[in-house]
């Protein structure tokens, strides 16, 4: 099979995915839904049709539980894996995470303060809790990203080098920084800050999704528009200026994309690890390194990944659930060894 016909099949095959499980994740849970059901209460849902008396329960379900938590999982897959394929086209490095420049750290950082300090401080009005928890979460992504750009930074160029240093360098401080607060909080508190860092999409309502789905739409939107740039990355700095690319512009424009875009997921649904880095991965040894196959395919697979890892952890100790960065833990760890141990061979 030729590199072409093999990069449609895999896009053919992850379209036709995503939909399947977008649809069991809608009716599957504690309490499941035929999937004809499922099917048929979506048009009343989108106010196509009147509402069917008999499906209301299912409504109910899809309409207020089901629907904005698939569409937070979707969102968030596809801009993690997104993510993940700039970090790496950026670094050069199929290995290579969204976390290694601090955004993920950051935005853990940012909200372990919110959710102390709120706490220390006698507590926050209930209005405001979600919506100061993801904006702390998004500011100090970025804050930290914009800190390690600032210290790579020097006569006129990012040393991409120097920013991975920085990277890990940050990230340590603000785990210990989070580790401070961890020894701050008292019982309650520890336990939202536990769960919140172990990833879940229970939270998701239409007013934490909205945010989300517009800054990924720009980076599912972007990052394709530098396809091009991406692969000439990928012969070196030099290569890539004499193929008439402005390189220090697209570092800047990739390290902003990949804040904005894992910023806005860790703020939405907390650390959830492995997808930025398992995904893109999988996809080249499917398609190849064309940045023009990679993005789309990885989105495609990243919001599929993310929604079957949110299904088994609500299937999996039902009633109760599984938080969500276990199951990509799970899924993720093993894989990344099998690529650590492929790579030396």
């Amino acid at each position: 099979m030729g590199p072409v016909l093999r990069a449609r099949t895999l896009l053919l095959s992850l379209g036709l995915l995503l939909p399947l499980v977008l649809w069991l994740s809608l009716a599957l849970g504690p309490v499941s839904l035929p999937l004809g059901d499922t099917l048929r209460v979506i048009p009343g849902l989108l106010g196509l049709v009147p509402d069917d008396p008999q499906l209301a329960q299912a409504a109910l379900i899809v309409g207020q539980l089901r629907l904005p938590r698939a569409l937070l999982g979707l969102a968030v897959g596809a801009v993690l894996a997104l993510s993940g394929v700039a970090m790496q086209g950026l670094f050069r490095n199929p290995l290579a995470d969204p976390g290694l420049i601090g955004v993920s750290s950051g935005a853990a950082l940012g909200a372990a303060f919110a959710i102390v300090g709120g706490a220390l401080l006698g507590g926050l009005p209930v209005a405001l809790e979600p919506y100061l928890l993801s904006l702390c979460a998004f500011g100090g992504g970025l804050g930290v990203t914009a800190l390690v750009y600032r210290l790579a930074h020097r006569s006129g160029q990012a040393e991409v080098s120097t920013m991975l240093l920085a990277g890990i360098a940050l990230t340590a401080l603000a785990g210990a920084l989070i580790g401070l607060f961890t020894y701050l909080a008292d019982d309650a508190t520890l336990r939202m800050l536990t769960f919140w860092n172990l990833g879940s999409l229970g939270s998701a309502s239409y007013g934490r999704l909205w945010p989300l789905l517009l800054v990924t739409g720009i980076v599912a939107l972007w990052l394709p528009t530098r396809a091009n740039a991406l692969n000439a990355l990928l012969l070196g700095e030099s290569e890539a200026r004499h193929l008439g690319f402005e390189v220090e512009r697209l570092k800047r424009e990739l390290v902003l994309c990949t804040a904005l875009g894992v910023g806005a997921a860790v703020a939405a649904a907390g650390m959830i690890g492995f997808i930025g880095l398992v995904v893109p991965h999988l996809v080249r040894l499917l398609a190849g390194p064309d940045h023009r196959v990679v993005l789309p395919a990885s989105a495609l697979a990243g919001a599929s990944l993310l929604l079957l890892a949110d299904l088994v952890a609500r299937l999996a100790l039902q009633p109760a659930e599984l938080p969500i960065g276990i199951v990509t833990a799970l899924l993720g760890a093993p894989f990344f060894l099998y690529l650590l141990l492929r790579r030396r061979a």
